[in-house]
């Protein structure tokens, strides 16, 4: 009896429950303190269109903290007595930091430009529907940068190939894509009704949930494009 108690220990519905929770306060907690510097100078950033480079220097540091919150949330254990979320969250980092930037400070430059060219339309004297089409823009980019941000997470790619891919499953899995823009929905959503930082206090949850929803983009990914 206390051998088969011992085996089935700390794999139970609850003791399940509990390892997801560790694991998501864990990544949490290290990915707001990685990603503290910026964060920390975006609450000093006055809301003002000519801050919009500067918050984008700010972002820096979440690519990195993200992808390795990814890839710990991807290796995370499910088995009560064998977690170790803060070393898979600190070798993501390791891993994956510089890759991410050579995607993610191009993405944000980017966005920046679009971001600006938004909110100084008035001044451009285009027409008004360039600012539906640069939305819509804006908006497939950061889709585009949901998937690239998983596909460096997990996989190891040139920088060309692993853009190239998410270029490629932005349409070749409509479902996943279409869970990254619900979750951007619900993420600015929750912002604009709640508070600026809902985003970064529910990194996690929102971080698995894109996991989740990328899972055909992940299982492909390893069924035709890893030896």
């Amino acid at each position: 009896m206390s051998t088969a108690r011992a085996d089935t220990f700390g794999t139970g519905t609850l003791s399940r429950a509990a390892a997801l929770i560790h694991t998501l306060v864990t990544v949490e907690a290290l990915l707001l303190l990685t990603a503290a510097p910026g964060l920390a100078g975006l609450l000093l950033l006055a809301p003002d269109p000519a801050n919009l480079p500067l918050a984008a220097l700010c972002l820096l540091p979440l690519g990195p903290s993200a992808s390795a919150a990814l890839h710990a949330l991807h290796h995370r254990g499910r088995d009560l007595t064998d977690l170790h979320p803060a070393r898979a969250f600190l070798r993501g980092w390791r891993l994956n930091a510089l890759p991410v930037l050579r995607l993610w400070a191009p993405l944000l430059a980017w966005l920046t430009v679009i971001a600006f060219t938004l909110t100084h339309f008035s001044a451009t004297g285009l027409p008004g529907w360039w600012a539906a089409l640069l939305t819509l823009i804006g908006t497939g980019s950061l889709l585009w940068g949901a998937h690239a941000l998983v596909l460096t997470a997990l996989f190891t790619f040139r920088t060309r190939d692993t853009a190239r891919l998410a270029t490629y499953f932005l349409l070749r899995h409509p479902r996943a894509t279409l869970g990254a823009l619900s979750l951007l929905i619900l993420t600015a959503a929750g912002t604009a009704l709640l508070t600026e930082a809902l985003p970064a206090l529910l990194a996690a949850p929102l971080l698995l949930s894109l996991l989740h929803s990328g899972r055909p983009v992940i299982a492909e990914t390893q069924k035709d494009f890893t030896a």
